[in-house]
């Protein structure tokens, strides 16, 4: 575990609001755009376009000016190497699906993470202003109304819980089994909001995200800023989700255990 003086600390926070500065301006002058050069990187369609690769390359520019001797792991353009202890995991378009169909759900993820947690994240969502950080003891939105503090819902029963995934097919059929297990326990179940959803739930608006097959890189980010927020991010046995896989957020320890109670049996 990397311990950090209050002012490195201070430059991490600045080195991540910066990145993700230059990530908004790049990702803002495609969006909406006709010239994104799509491409898929699976044989199913898994999307990158031109402003993923842009997007994550400025990021990656400022944070090895500033702090070179951290290492990075970025989905677009992979490891380097580092000697700090630390490492920054960069998505620079999580939800490039809805990047390219103009949808305004999708967001630039960053995180700092040591051996064992994760220090610091932002959830970006240029379009709508919106700037979700948390980590060193704060959890805060900056965005169209100002800065507020973070903080997640209260409630810890599942009858009046709203539920979120990114695709009604998650992961393979035992995932997918689990969470419709999870979901008709719900008020309310919604699709599609990728990284937002998790910024939904430490702003105090839903109480459970829950999805299956993420990388390091989609979940690190928002790991860091619902946790800061006085939420929980795990797998689905209560492990630690920061290698992705099966994961589930929610708003309080109450709701997570009765959530886990059920997603456990698959």
């Amino acid at each position: 575990m990397v311990q950090l003086s209050e002012a490195q600390a201070t430059d991490i926070i600045d080195t991540a609001q910066a990145a993700a500065d230059a990530a908004r301006a790049v990702t803002l002058r495609y969006f909406r755009g006709t010239d994104l050069n799509t491409a898929s990187k699976r044989a199913d369609f898994d999307p990158v376009t031109v402003a993923d690769r842009e997007a994550e390359r400025v990021m990656r520019e400022i944070i090895s000016q500033r702090r070179p001797d951290d290492a990075i792991l970025g989905e677009e353009h992979g490891a380097t190497a580092g000697t700090s202890g630390l490492t920054w995991v960069l998505d620079p378009i999580d939800g490039t699906r809805g990047f390219i169909s103009g949808t305004p759900t999708w967001g630039v993820l960053i995180a700092v993470r040591d051996e064992s947690r994760a220090l610091y994240g932002i959830i970006d969502q240029p379009y709508i202003g919106e700037r979700f950080a948390g980590g060193f003891g704060a959890a805060t939105l900056t965005g169209p109304r100002g800065t507020q503090d973070l903080g997640p819902k209260t409630n810890t029963d599942l009858d009046d819980a709203l539920i979120f995934t990114t695709f009604p097919e998650v992961g393979t059929p035992a995932d997918g089994a689990g969470f419709r297990a999870l979901a008709e326990r719900c008020k309310l179940t919604r699709y599609g909001m990728d990284c937002y959803a998790y910024a939904l739930l430490a702003a105090g608006q839903i109480d459970l995200v829950v999805e299956a097959g993420l990388q390091s890189y989609d979940i690190l980010g928002p790991l860091a800023v619902i946790e800061a927020a006085g939420g929980i991010v795990t797998d689905w046995k209560g492990g630690s989700a920061m290698d992705g896989g099966r994961v589930i957020a929610a708003a309080n320890a109450g709701i997570h255990a009765k959530a886990l109670e059920i997603l456990s049996k698959h």
